[in-house]
């Protein structure tokens, strides 16, 4: 029987060699393309996790690495060589982790004569590494997106949001029901604004309540824009950009009578295998938002954006995005606000948000489309919720989240969130 370790570092490895290409791919497309399907769900979940460790600490790898490389070696090996750094500095077990790095090399069909250089070169890190791991700062965001970010936040508080990246994110969860017994059933704790927070989790289908449809994975940030949004019974509506789900099912827990919209075939599947996992309805339409019709008390668009506000649980966007397609997607944002707005009853709401550390998705969004709409106003008082702190709240009325805000608790998304009433 093969080594299970050795398939979940191949594995990991080969993910890497997809995102740090010179065309790189985001991990998620990977995944949803079968790349690891192949694998037992304990080296899958093993693969993932050691490619997002290295990609996390990638820059310190390298900086370590250097110091070991007269010239830079093949993309595969360098990758055997940081997942290899990324675990020994972990505290991974020396001989074990350079004979598993070592054989890895040795059984590629075209590198197999650079095995001698990753026994060498892993030997010393092992020696010296995990102590100057410890000395070297948190890995910094790539300039393309630490610069507009800086400009924006002030370099303190890019300098908390990367080590806050560094640190990685636990479980969150959303209860169905009751969120105290849940915290109770699964060992996690109950955060200010109502989620459960579950550190070192393992198999998430394997947790209790999973297979009874009693909660969903759903960042403490994330179930936010639901809370703002506060559905009522019976309300008509609208979740736009609903995949995967997890607002979709707030919603519906709510009571509301929701219509959630995808324009992806595949992500819809999975808001619809989420909703009957947990017992919940919903309305659902594959179809690009700007094509919708009909009339809505209330509507939550989650827009399509950089998503930079996730880095600490999605480590590869750094590496695998370059910023060129975020103009095209600050001009999405637009249409989808004013299409949205079009679909507001008189005196409904409309909570914007995007997963964006940017104030070109967020806040510059506000300001622009409350000038374009004379009867649009921002509902500050929607933004009274549990667990929201008033220093979050922006100039215009909105929320903005930070990866570095609850540092002491395992930090959260970054997120805009803006409450928007008609008439």
């Amino acid at each position: 029987m093969a080594d299970t370790g050795v398939q979940a570092r191949r594995s990991a490895v080969y993910l890497l060699d997809m995102i740090l290409d010179d065309e790189p791919r985001l991990m998620s497309e990977l995944l949803a393309s079968g790349a690891l399907d192949k694998l037992p769900p304990d080296d899958r979940a093993r693969a993932q996790r050691l490619a997002q460790d290295t990609l996390r600490g990638l820059e310190r790898a390298d900086r370590l690495l250097q110091k070991h490389l007269q010239k830079a070696p093949p993309l595969t090996v360098r990758n055997v060589l940081r997942v290899g750094t990324v675990e020994l500095c972990q505290g991974g077990a020396a001989h074990g982790v350079v004979n598993a790095m070592v054989n890895l090399v040795s059984q590629h069909r075209t590198l197999s004569h650079l095995k001698g250089l990753t026994n060498a070169v892993l030997r010393k890190i092992a020696a010296q590494g995990p102590e100057a791991w410890d000395a070297l700062r948190a890995p910094r965001l790539p300039k393309w997106l630490r610069g507009p970010l800086a400009e924006a936040w002030g370099t303190d508080a890019i300098a908390a949001m990367e080590e806050a990246h560094f640190a990685g994110a636990p479980l969150d969860l959303t209860a169905k029901g009751d969120a105290s017994a849940l915290a109770e059933a699964v060992g996690g704790t109950l955060l200010p604004t109502g989620s459960v927070r579950v550190m070192n989790a393992g198999q998430v289908s394997a947790m209790p309540g999973f297979a009874e449809g009693d909660w969903w994975v759903q960042d403490a940030a994330a179930a936010i824009p639901v809370r703002v949004l506060a559905p009522k019974e019976g309300e008509r509506v609208l979740d736009l950009c609903a995949a995967p789900g997890g607002k979709t099912m707030q919603l519906a827990a709510a009571g509301a009578e929701v219509t959630a919209v995808d324009q992806s075939h595949p992500r819809m599947q999975r808001v619809k295998e989420n909703l009957t996992r947990v017992g919940l309805k919903a309305k659902t339409l594959t179809k690009d938002a700007r094509a919708v019709q009909g009339e809505f008390d209330a509507i939550l668009l989650d827009a399509p954006c950089s998503a930079t506000g996730t880095i600490r649980r999605h480590p590869d966007l750094p590496h695998a995005k370059d910023g060129s397609e975020f103009g095209d997607l600050i001009e999405l944002q637009s249409e989808l606000i004013d299409h949205a707005w079009s679909l507001l009853k008189p005196g409904g709401r409309l909570v914007f948000c995007t997963c964006s550390l940017l104030p070109d998705e967020g806040e510059v969004q506000v300001d622009e489309a409350l000038e374009r709409h004379g009867d649009m106003t921002v509902d500050r008082a929607a933004l009274d919720v549990a667990g929201v702190e008033a220093a979050w709240i922006t100039e215009e009325g909105g929320l903005r989240l930070r990866p570095d805000f609850w540092a002491d608790k395992g930090g959260m998304d970054g997120f805009y969130i803006a409450c928007l009433r008609k008439g």
